[in-house]
């Protein structure tokens, strides 16, 4: 197939791209750089598509596109909201223009199929309120506490993103991923921060939120995921969790898989956890099994471990 990965320089998008080109097809990644690397070797556009213009320079004719340009990270979402609503609702919206919807002509093939990145944040305001079950299935009403604060701006992109494609015309995908973690995904997310501050050698150690529980999913595992139900023709039109609900752990207990890995044995200091942040996530793959037979393949520690070792061979 010929498939378009937007925000393919990045985290998700670098694994997918090499699964998918190793599966044989031939693929295309859009990227401005802000954050991925320019280190793929593959067919790659440098493109701001927050700019209409930008789009003029991407060709049609995908059989799959999947859209996962975004602003992520709650440093990178704290620090600036308004860029976090303004780039992940533009550039979602020029593509849906740029593809085609209701009213405007259309120069893809027909069916070309949209995967839309979306988050467990949607809902996350819900289980804090205490109206969500943990584990979380697809069907939980979706809930924003403070409009006001930064760190939902993250949530309210994504849910405008949802609706967007929903009602878009198109045939498409939403997965909602729910801590996804692996090898080259910059150091503002837990695992890689944990062990670059191991690698450090930090003593004593600051553990925050050291009972908060999370269920994370090694990348290969996701990107499994994701084309699992890009091939299905059951998952088109659905919303969809993608993660790992088989070995749920909390960060304390998560530090010490990252130490015994690193073989130190710092004094452990705890700290509260970041403000806003939900203290339970794991999410109910019913649906996803049911749509392709999902189930996850790598373990917590040999997934931490493997990521571990590419943050010392890379720093």
């Amino acid at each position: 197939m010929r498939i378009l990965v937007l925000g393919g320089a990045g985290f998700i998008g670098a694994h997918l791209t090499r699964r998918l080109v190793a599966d044989g097809h031939a693929v295309t990644v859009v990227d401005d750089f802000s954050r991925g690397r320019d280190d793929l070797g593959y067919d790659i556009i440098q493109a701001d598509l927050t700019d209409p213009a930008a789009w003029e320079r991407i060709p049609h004719g995908w059989d799959q596109i999947y859209h996962l340009a975004a602003v992520v990270g709650v440093r990178n979402v704290e620090k600036d909201p308004a860029r976090v609503l303004r780039i992940n609702t533009l550039a979602l919206s020029h593509l849906l223009d740029w593809l085609g919807q209701p009213g405007a002509r259309s120069h893809d093939k027909p069916g070309t199929k949209l995967f839309f990145a979306s988050t467990s944040e949607a809902y996350a305001g819900g289980v804090t309120a205490g109206v969500v079950p943990v584990p979380t299935g697809e069907t939980v009403p979706l809930h924003i506490q403070d409009v006001t604060a930064p760190r939902f701006t993250y949530a309210i992109s994504k849910l405008w993103g949802e609706a967007a494609v929903a009602h878009s015309g198109l045939p498409y995908v939403i997965g909602r991923f729910h801590n996804v973690y692996g090898p080259r995904m910059g150091a503002d997310h837990v695992v890689p921060e944990l062990a670059l501050r191991s690698l450090k050698g930090e003593d004593p150690f600051i553990v925050y939120g050291s009972e908060q529980h999370r269920a994370f999913c090694y990348i290969d595992d996701a990107v499994e995921a994701m084309v699992l139900l890009m091939a299905a023709p059951e998952a088109v039109g659905e919303i969809v969790h993608i993660g790992d609900d088989t070995q749920e752990t909390n960060i304390g207990d998560l530090v010490e898989i990252v130490h015994g890995i690193a073989g130190v044995s710092p004094a452990l200091e705890i700290a509260p956890a970041p403000a806003g942040s939900v203290a339970r996530r794991c999410p109910d793959l019913t649906k996803l099994r049911t749509l392709t037979g999902y189930s996850p393949k790598v373990s917590l520690e040999d997934g931490v471990r493997r990521t571990f070792d590419w943050y010392r061979e890379n720093g």
